[in-house]
């Protein structure tokens, strides 16, 4: 029951408390280019998940069995770039091959998943926080579902945005630098929630 526990609380943590983007600011580049269109941030949201879970899975082993085992751990940051960077390869040749609608709509902000740090910065971190392997793939799936809500959560934001009046001087990425911090304000909210989950 302590396990399970634990794993709540990871997964809590990851979505509300610990967010990527709007806690940690990780992934601000598709946060802010995908998020114009709902299904562009759900599909863009439901692919970084699927990365990030990938990528965990591949990395924890190869860094536990592999670059630990052999005194590489400084070669860390440089394998698991080129892991996400296959895997986000591999995700554009599915999407392209069995759901081009999603793919084009997509269009180049696919490959910026190759370059979301918050991908890089979810399997790095799930090896300094010391998590297992379950723990990981936990705190993966809890930081993709916190990116996926932010990207709904600003993706309804900013089609408010386009329906008011803006002043000349806030429209285009002024008010939309603003509306962020604004969401990323109301986040803070969550802080002590994990911490009083099981009390």
């Amino acid at each position: 029951m302590d396990t399970f526990k634990s794993l709540v609380v990871i997964l809590m943590s990851s979505v509300l408390v610990n967010n990527y983007v709007l806690n940690r600011f990780l992934g601000i580049c598709p946060f802010l280019g995908v998020s114009k269109k709902l299904n562009q941030a759900v599909g863009m949201g439901i692919s970084v998940i699927f990365v990030m879970l990938v990528a965990t899975a591949v990395t924890w082993p190869i860094q536990t069995f592999i670059l630990e085992k052999f005194g590489l751990e400084y070669t860390q940051t440089i394998v698991f770039i080129l892991i996400i960077a296959a895997l986000v390869q591999f995700i554009e040749i599915v999407l392209k091959k069995f759901i081009p609608s999603l793919h084009k709509s997509l269009g180049v902000y696919l490959p910026l998943i190759t370059t979301n740090c918050a991908v890089l910065g979810v399997t790095i971190n799930n090896i300094l926080d010391g998590y297992n392997f379950v723990e990981s793939m936990v705190s993966s799936l809890g930081c993709g579902l916190g990116f996926l809500l932010a990207m709904v959560i600003f993706s309804g934001v900013r089609s408010l945005i386009n329906e008011s009046k803006i002043p000349q001087a806030l429209r285009g990425l002024p008010v939309t630098l603003i509306a962020a911090s604004f969401v990323s304000m109301a986040f803070f909210g969550f802080a002590g929630i994990v911490d009083n989950l099981f009390a």
